[in-house]
């Protein structure tokens, strides 16, 4: 089996550059990585989520020292946003993240893969693309128009 990927993608050298929604999104998913409980990894990730209804709910990454079973940011906010609002599709999700001690080098933090696995489930349950921006804390923002574009080569319940 062949195929062609093809990834698509925009790039912003900083935030400057984002519409007012994605703005918001932005600085909620920085302040929610502040009280990321990461005293083992010291990997703090902030994540924001933009609900169809125009709510924003965020989340952290929360570590446990009887690792692994912590769990990351983005699941943490999608877990929660679906649990409460099984019905109302996710539009973007913001992720920002890096070491607590932050250098300006540090690239934009895209999610891991079982976090790539679980935005997929939603975005197939929905049958509607989800914006995923990441960034670290250096303004850097890369976005794609679908979990798809990290994951092109995805399981889903079509498998089953």
């Amino acid at each position: 089996m062949k195929k062609d990927i093809q990834i698509s993608y925009e790039h912003f050298k900083n935030s400057s550059e984002l519409n007012d929604i994605e703005k918001t999104l932005f600085e909620r998913a920085k302040q929610a990585r502040e009280n990321a409980y990461a005293p083992y990894s010291n990997f703090l990730v902030g994540c924001s989520v933009l609900l169809e209804n125009g709510e924003i709910y965020s989340g952290n990454n929360q570590e446990n020292a009887a690792y692994p079973s912590g769990l990351c940011a983005e699941r943490t906010t999608l877990f929660w946003v679906a649990a409460n609002f099984p019905d109302v599709r996710v539009k973007k999700i913001f992720v920002v993240g890096g070491p607590r001690e932050f250098h300006e080098k540090n690239p934009p933090i895209p999610p891991c893969g079982a976090c790539r696995q679980s935005l997929i489930e939603y975005e197939t349950k929905q049958n509607e693309n989800i914006d995923l921006y990441f960034s670290s804390m250096n303004d850097e923002v890369v976005k794609v128009h679908s979990i798809k574009d990290l994951l092109p080569f995805y399981f889903d319940s079509t498998f089953l």
